[in-house]
């Protein structure tokens, strides 16, 4: 049916309307490419075919209290399973809406070459061109899909939840009805007046979100600032120091690195609790006379989160002073060479020299660790759990005085099942910390000399 068409282009938007009205058609009536018309007209054919399951998912999604409401007294699947469910149907359409326009280019771009050309390419010839052309995407279309169902459809989830009014729910059982409350859970956050399901305590928690969040940056640049500082000492001082025993004080001090953190934050957190060894050996130096509550005192949280803040310094300084020795290394010698004839001290040599070239080297990687510190974990909850609780808040908001968001956001969806509130933290993680990771990748020597 090539001879329908026409070569000077005119026929155009008879290959692309039919194209559009069912995917490969064109291809199959006008192009003789039947076997890439048929591959297309498969896929619309499959989605035809599940439509029904893809928009009753996508209906769930969107009438959450009244698919509740239609389904009390029945096995109905359980909230997460219909969320999912409806993501996942979401992204099927995003597929199908994706193939479709490459259907619609593919039989565009085949006409166009038939215009050039003045005849139509065999089968075998289509198949060649497209599979070379096609290869690179052939080749990451498995990861691609992995992606978008272990990464992007989670990702959503995670999100959506936080437009719901989503807590307290117990497997299939249902205390109370689920719906969408729009930006409410955002709103509370920030101190606005919520009417409606879980807006108990409003006030609260404006009040605790301001607090853990002020808490969370002061964290990530002191737990950061203290564990560099700390690493830049004692490289300095190991470097400059010229005995055969050194290396064996290196070795010492990278033992707190080398070992588990989980492991080292338990130990630390036994040796200060209120009968701990601590307590007991300054009792007996004649130190105090009383236990003092290192990591429990709700009257003093200054003493709590420094003591976490040095802790942190116990497993976080090995990492930078192995960084920075590398670094130091690296300074050709000849520099410190041309410091000492124009007579510069040790001091105005480390100043001047050492730390400017070092800190250069090491900015990006300061920066890595400000925010993995922002979402460090394990330094906070194994060593006080979140707290001691804060009066203030700690009973409505379940935010305890050395909380930060991330754990937070953990204590908050698994003790307490506040999945919406939960959800919203940590969209506001991510919207801190994009433009940080975003930052780190584009000044990475792979971005700027890829080719994409």
């Amino acid at each position: 049916m090539g001879s329908s068409l026409s070569t000077d282009g005119s026929s155009r938007k008879k290959v692309v309307m039919t194209s559009l009205l069912f995917m490969g058609l064109s291809h199959i009536l006008y192009l003789k490419q039947y076997l890439k018309g048929a591959l297309f007209a498969i896929i619309e054919i499959i989605f035809l075919a599940k439509s029904g399951w893809i928009f009753q998912k996508l209906y769930e999604l969107i009438k959450l209290d009244t698919y509740y409401m239609t389904s009390r007294g029945t096995q109905a699947p359980t909230l997460e399973f219909r969320m999912i469910d409806g993501i996942t149907a979401l992204m099927l359409i995003v597929v199908f809406i994706i193939a479709y326009v490459i259907s619609i280019s593919s039989a565009d771009s085949a006409y166009t070459d038939y215009c050039l050309d003045g005849r139509m390419k065999s089968n075998k010839e289509s198949l060649m061109d497209t599979f070379g052309k096609a290869f690179p995407l052939f080749g990451v279309a498995p990861a691609v899909i992995l992606i978008v169902f272990f990464v992007i459809v989670p990702l959503l989830f995670s999100m959506i939840a936080g437009f719901t009014n989503w807590s307290h729910l117990d497997g299939n059982t249902v205390s109370g009805d689920v719906t969408w409350v729009g930006f409410q859970n955002f709103v509370k956050l920030f101190g606005g007046n919520v009417v409606g399901n879980n807006s108990a305590g409003g006030g609260e928690w404006s009040t605790a979100f301001a607090s853990v969040a002020i808490w969370t940056i002061l964290w990530g640049a002191l737990a950061t600032a203290t564990s560099y500082l700390g690493g830049t000492v004692l490289a300095t001082l190991l470097y400059e120091c010229k005995f055969k025993i050194t290396p064996v004080f290196r070795a010492v001090l990278i033992l707190p690195y080398a070992i588990p953190s989980i492991l080292t934050l338990k130990i630390w957190s036994f040796l200060l609790a209120s009968n701990g060894a601590v307590n007991k050996t300054l009792k007996l130096l004649g130190i105090i006379n009383e236990n003092i509550s290192w990591l429990t005192d709700n009257n003093n949280f200054g003493l709590v989160k420094t003591v976490c803040i040095l802790i942190n310094m116990w497993v976080g300084v090995p990492y930078f002073m192995l960084l920075i020795t590398g670094q130091m290394t690296a300074i050709s010698a000849d520099i410190y060479e041309a410091a000492k004839i124009d007579g510069a001290n040790g001091f105005q040599v480390f100043t001047n020299i050492t730390l400017p070239m070092v800190l250069y080297q090491t900015v990006p990687l300061i920066i890595m660790s400000f925010t993995f510190n922002l979402n460090n974990f394990g330094a906070i909850y194994f060593l006080t759990g979140g707290g001691p609780a804060n009066a203030k808040f700690t009973t409505t908001t379940f935010a305890g005085g050395t909380d930060i968001l991330i754990t937070w956001i953990y204590t908050m969806s698994t003790s307490n099942k506040n999945y919406c509130i939960a959800s919203v933290l940590a969209m506001l993680i991510f919207i801190v910390l994009a433009p940080f990771a975003v930052f780190n990748f584009m000044n990475t020597k792979s971005f700027k000399e890829g080719e994409l």
